[in-house]
């Protein structure tokens, strides 16, 4: 057993000394080798910590070149340790009859990642910073600090706990200079005091760093110490990068009067708890007895559009510039603007690694179009509205709008304290799903949609698009301060082409919309309702659509059975006039079905049968059948004419003896209205005889 050679020694074969045998640690396995291994203290961690148990002497015969010393002996001195002298020790071996056997085999070994050469590990004398007397201070510390996503606190905690004494010495060619000064003759005498930093923070601050390594050792020392200059020469090892780094806030937050510490935010990749976000907290706790930070925020990596880590070698780096300006081949790699970009940063989960390509840069400008669509249309339909508070106002007070608008900004005011939330969070892509959701089914699909009948129909200072502009102005200013802190261009356009007079030259300039953020919440429980019955009928006149039965939804006719009464009352308050007439009776044309439904008649049941009697059976939502309701809903073709105007279908169009008999009477009305007052006509165009040939 391996174990029996244990506590004896053996003869070098090359040098006049002898070793002992001792055993190993856990790194040596049955799995690969002999079991004999051997150990140089002076060339890696392992061997290094099983050398200190045991007391060997340390012994590291490389220089910073990767060659042999004297202490290799005369015949190595100079040679290469990976080359030349790997080629001498094996002829040394054979000559002394040493040699038994020499074959190459597969063996792991580390690279050094950047030169892909193999890496050589020596022990050398380091500088350290010892940890362990403000340990606790640091954990402290950490409880005092806001980490986002939260698991970060117990990363930093778990590499502070465990930290060792800080090794802040390297031997590198590049650097900030650790200013010591060594005795020339022994070189283990250390000069470094008080006099010496403050005559080297000096130089520093005139000449920078870079003058440790131009400057003689007369012009590093102080005058206190210049008749010694001969006796001492300056250190080449630098600092470590991360003490250098880790030190930041002293150079910029803490020296700075314009700036702020601790700092409100650090913000960096994954990786850094092991680095800058500890090198900061160590130094700072160590130096001040706090933490660097308010807030510590850290993110994952961008990988290309298959999730492959980005290389030029691979061939698959995105450029920014390439996403903004667009490649030679505008067609197929167009410029998408630098807001696009940012709309793609804001929406990714940036707590984990995300990915980034042609196509996802592609759904992220539909996203942006969506955005930009919606706010045109805000745009276009407020060109003739004064907001509340200018003169000639034709604005309508909250206390005056349709159920219908008060919900409208109760929305609004969700959507802008849910986005203010998320921000303050650092949760971007929170805010740009909920502003996503709320442009797309709150507006897009159904606010502005069932608006056009306002808009486009009513007469133009009509109560009911009176009512609707106050509400778009409202959205449209909410939209576009809520857009700004992710698209600053596209809310800076809309600020710009507001067709009124705006309240601030700029949209940065007016601060958050707190008055919008501040509408109560307004019989939402109804109007999610009537929006799942809207859900449901569009549902049955898809099908009617592909069969043919009707073309747009005012071809259409609906019958609703509510199951339980007060859902029943709460419809019922909603049911539109049998007619379309101006002013309605029944509604205040707002709250009216006919209108949120876009459909030209809409009958109220009271049995599940009435509705299945009236409507064929394949427009009919069945019990098996995912309804959002729950309701039995039917569709079949409106009866009547269509009107020319609003294209409604009604049972009065050419029957009200009205100058424009191929209207409703509500359109009749705006119509006149406006003969009356511009002084035209309207005249019915005259449809062209057919020609037969």
């Amino acid at each position: 057993l391996g174990s029996d050679l244990v506590g004896t020694t053996y003869q070098h074969p090359m040098y006049s000394r002898t070793s002992p045998i001792l055993p190993g640690g856990d790194y040596i396995t049955t799995e690969t080798g002999t079991g004999l291994v051997h150990t140089a203290p002076g060339h890696g961690q392992e061997d290094y910590l099983t050398g200190m148990k045991y007391g060997l002497d340390l012994l590291s015969p490389v220089d910073d070149y990767g060659k042999f010393t004297i202490e290799a002996g005369e015949r190595f001195k100079g040679l290469s340790v990976l080359k030349e002298g790997n080629e001498a020790c094996i002829a040394e071996l054979e000559e002394k009859g040493a040699l038994l056997l020499q074959e190459d085999y597969g063996h792991k070994y580390p690279y050094d990642w950047r030169t892909k050469k193999p890496t050589i590990f020596r022990a050398t004398d380091q500088w350290f910073a010892s940890v362990e007397g403000f340990r606790d201070d640091a954990l402290k510390a950490v409880d005092q600090v806001r980490w986002v996503p939260e698991i970060g606190k117990n990363r930093i905690n778990s590499f502070v706990s465990s930290r060792g004494d800080w090794c802040i010495s390297r031997q590198r060619s590049w650097g900030v200079p650790i200013p010591v000064f060594y005795d020339r003759e022994t070189g283990n005498e250390v000069l470094l005091d008080e006099h010496t930093l403050e005559h080297i923070q000096s130089v520093f601050a005139e000449h920078g760093s870079d003058a440790w390594w131009k400057m003689d050792e007369v012009d590093l020392l102080p005058d206190m110490y210049k008749d010694q200059a001969e006796k001492w020469k300056k250190g080449t090892d630098t600092m470590d990068v991360w003490f250098d780094s880790g030190s930041s806030w002293a150079g910029v937050a803490r020296g700075r009067d314009e700036l702020a510490y601790p700092a409100d935010l650090y913000l960096e990749g994954s990786d850094q708890h092991r680095g800058w976000f500890q090198s900061s907290l160590l130094t700072s706790v160590a130096a001040q007895g706090q933490a660097p930070y308010k807030a510590v925020l850290t993110h994952g990596f961008v990988l290309d559009e298959k999730g492959f880590k980005m290389s030029k070698s691979l061939g698959n780096v995105i450029n920014p510039l390439h996403v903004i300006e667009g490649g030679n081949n505008k067609k197929k790699n167009p410029a998408y603007g630098v807001d696009v970009l940012r709309l793609w940063v804001a929406s990714v989960d940036y707590s984990g690694d995300v990915c980034i390509g042609d196509q996802i840069i592609k759904q992220t400008f539909e996203s942006y179009r969506k955005l930009r669509n919606t706010a045109r249309y805000l745009i276009g339909n407020l060109e003739d509205f004064t907001p509340e508070g200018q003169e000639g106002s034709n604005a309508v007070p909250y206390e005056d709008l349709p159920s219908l608008d008060k919900w409208m900004l109760g929305r609004l005011s969700v959507v802008l304290n849910e986005i203010d939330t998320a921000c303050e969070d650092y949760q971007f892509s929170r805010a740009t799903q909920e502003l996503l959701r709320f442009a797309t089914a709150d507006l897009s699909n159904f606010y502005l949609d069932v608006a056009k009948d306002r808009l486009y129909i009513s007469g133009e200072d009509d109560f009911r698009r009176r009512s609707c502009q106050t509400v778009l102005h409202a959205v449209l200013e909410g939209f576009s301060k809520a857009i700004a802190p992710i698209l600053p261009h596209m809310a800076e356009d809309i600020w710009q082409n507001l067709p009124y007079d705006k309240t601030s030259e700029s949209v940065f300039e007016g601060g958050w919309p707190t008055h919008l953020a501040s509408f109560d919440d307004h019989e939402g429980d109804k109007w999610e309702m009537v929006r799942t019955v809207r859900d449901d009928v569009n549902r049955q006149l898809e099908k009617a659509r592909n069969d043919k039965l009707v073309g747009a939804s005012l071809d259409s006719a609906a019958y609703v059975y509510a199951h339980d009464k007060s859902t029943r009352e709460q419809l019922k308050a909603l049911e539109s006039d049998e007619n379309i007439i101006h002013p309605p009776v029944k509604t205040n044309g707002v709250d009216d079905l006919r209108t949120v439904l876009m459909i030209s008649q809409v009958h109220l049941v009271d049995t599940p049968e009435e509705v299945s009697e009236a409507c064929d059976e394949q427009y009919v939502s069945s019990k098996d059948e995912s309804s959002s309701s729950g309701f039995t809903v039917g569709v079949k073709r409106a009866s009547g004419t269509k009107c020319g105007r609003c294209w409604f279908f009604d049972e009065q169009v050419g029957k009200l003896g009205s100058p424009h008999d191929d209207l409703c009477q509500r359109c009749n009305d705006v119509v006149i209205k406006w003969e009356e007052s511009t002084g035209e006509t309207i005249e019915k165009p005259v449809a062209s005889e057919e020609i037969t040939v």
